[in-house]
């Protein structure tokens, strides 16, 4: 009687689940712990990304000669809350009221936003006509255009609408150039949910824009989620249009263009400067970890269809 000897192949693939089975590690776990480069990398990028947030907070709440002597040390003993105080009630810098202002720009271009891309995105995603695409690939052009490069443009065109030095004409600006990306998003999300939902909604006599914001948009949810977050920490830390688009004499100031009318007068006293960078970046960041995940799940949540 013949015995037939089993393909190596198989032998390895039993082998595998045999392991899993059992409780060891998988294949690709060993690969993984047999792979330093990986851990090296990320530990590069850690320190990278954590030592100038360290140096930020801990110096927020030095004297002067610690920040300038040792940076990098922390004495529990050495440290003060008065500085951080004095920033915050200082009327030279006024981040406190910079707040105000932000929030009201952020809330008001992202409901623009939303309104303008979500519709738009719905017309492009659900047709397969070329001059659709041509649009598609139009607001695809706008994400590689940097911000700087069309800022002198964009005063010009404000000046002839009579928007120049307006808070209308900053909004009209931030929503224009937030709209590329928002598009995208959107319409990547959409061609994921089935035709058959906008069927269903037209034999019921539902119009396009009723089945719009009544079916299609509330299972946008993600996206819309992962749009407004990403939309919000780039105002927020915009500075380039707030500080050219509004002028000093406006009289309105965001977070950064208020760090930077403070700063400049006092730009060699590291007392004034780190609690105030402290005050402008700590509601992004903390905005950012508690919703990180939200960013994650929108963006890849259409990136596979089923």
């Amino acid at each position: 009687m013949a015995v037939l000897e089993a393909d190596p192949r198989e032998k390895k693939a039993m082998s595998v689940r045999t392991s899993a089975a059992a409780g060891g590690p998988s294949l690709a776990e060993r690969r993984e712990a047999r792979s330093p480069v990986r851990w090296v990398l990320l530990t590069v990028l850690f320190v990278v990304m954590v030592v100038p947030l360290y140096l930020l907070v801990v110096n927020s709440f030095k004297s002067q000669d610690d920040i300038l002597n040792n940076p990098f040390s922390l004495v529990p003993g050495r440290l003060t809350f008065s500085h951080l105080s004095a920033a915050i009630h200082s009327p030279q810098y006024n981040v406190i009221g910079g707040y105000g202002f932000t929030l009201f720009l952020v809330v008001a271009v992202d409901v623009l936003c939303i309104a303008f891309a979500g519709p738009a995105a719905y017309a492009i995603a659900r047709s397969m006509k070329r001059r659709t695409q041509l649009v598609m690939l139009y607001f695809l052009a706008g994400t590689f255009i940097p911000g700087a490069a069309v800022i002198i443009p964009v005063i010009y065109v404000l000046r002839d609408l009579g928007l120049a030095n307006t808070v209308t004409g900053l909004i009209a600006h931030d929503v224009a150039s937030t709209l590329p990306v928002s598009i995208f998003l959107f319409v990547g999300f959409i061609r994921t949910i089935p035709v058959d939902i906008d069927q269903a909604a037209t034999i019921d006599g539902a119009g396009r824009y009723r089945t719009f914001w009544t079916i299609i948009f509330p299972l946008m949810r993600p996206a819309v989620v992962t749009v407004l977050i990403l939309n919000s920490i780039g105002i927020w830390n915009d500075f380039i249009s707030p500080q050219i688009l509004l002028s000093p004499s406006s009289g309105h100031y965001t977070v950064t263009t208020a760090i930077y009318a403070g700063i400049s007068q006092y730009s060699t006293d590291m007392t004034k400067v780190f609690p105030n960078l402290l005050l402008a970046v700590a509601p992004v960041v903390i905005f950012f970890l508690y919703m990180q995940r939200h960013i994650i799940s929108g963006l890849t949540v259409g990136a596979v269809k089923g």
